[in-house]
């Protein structure tokens, strides 16, 4: 069996596999349908205990990575941070969007990281794949407060925003903009997983 498919039965997907001097970073993330059911089953969500979607990660991915005789890495591994970002646009799988944010081939402006392997040896790197100039770029409007723009985030209106019953909407079905892009659409985001996410980015 493949990496990708050895992922793929833990509901990850491997999102691209990036150079890393002479190993190989294979980049995880979830993968739609099924990565949300199988998260609310898992005994990290049901424990009430916090981070558990990063519990649920280590566990899984770590399990991955022994099966690959490699080393897990996730995003809070740190100070000093892994370069995540770096190693997606090295995928050749992830471009930058319009407004900034990471765009995946397949996954659009839904892409997140769970974590990765490095494996000491060497795979082909993926050509390169952004889609946002081949798109009609909806994600340029989709935000009700222009909280996201090319010049960068403005944290504060997004949270100021999710507060007014207008922002509901982005609290409970997801981030309008990345919403907007035609390639997350085709995705299949289950809408739970957003909400999750939205309540720890701003839970009041």
């Amino acid at each position: 069996m493949t990496h990708a498919a050895e992922a793929a039965a833990e509901h990850l997907d491997l999102l691209g596999a990036a150079p890393d001097c002479d190993a190989t970073i294979l980049l995880l993330g979830p993968r739609e349908p099924g990565f949300w059911p199988a998260f609310v089953a898992s005994p990290e969500y049901a424990d009430g205990q916090a981070d558990p979607m990063d519990r649920w990660s280590k566990r899984v991915i770590g399990a991955l990575a022994r099966a690959w005789g490699g080393e897990a890495i996730f995003p809070s591994d740190g100070p000093p941070y892994p370069p995540f970002i770096a190693w997606a646009l090295a995928s050749g799988r992830v471009g930058k969007s319009p407004v900034g944010l990471l765009v995946h081939d397949s996954q659009g402006l839904w892409v997140s990281f769970r974590g990765a392997v490095r494996l000491a040896e060497p795979m082909p790197r993926a050509p390169g794949m952004n889609p946002c100039p081949r798109c009609d770029r909806p994600c340029v409007s989709a935000c009700p407060v222009n909280a996201l723009g090319s010049e960068g985030y403005d944290v504060e209106a997004c949270r100021s925003h999710l507060d007014t019953p207008a922002g509901q909407d982005c609290r409970t079905r997801g981030c309008a903009t990345r919403r907007a892009c035609p390639v997350g659409a085709a995705y299949g985001r289950n809408e739970r997983q957003s909400r999750f996410h939205m309540k720890a980015f701003h839970p009041r």
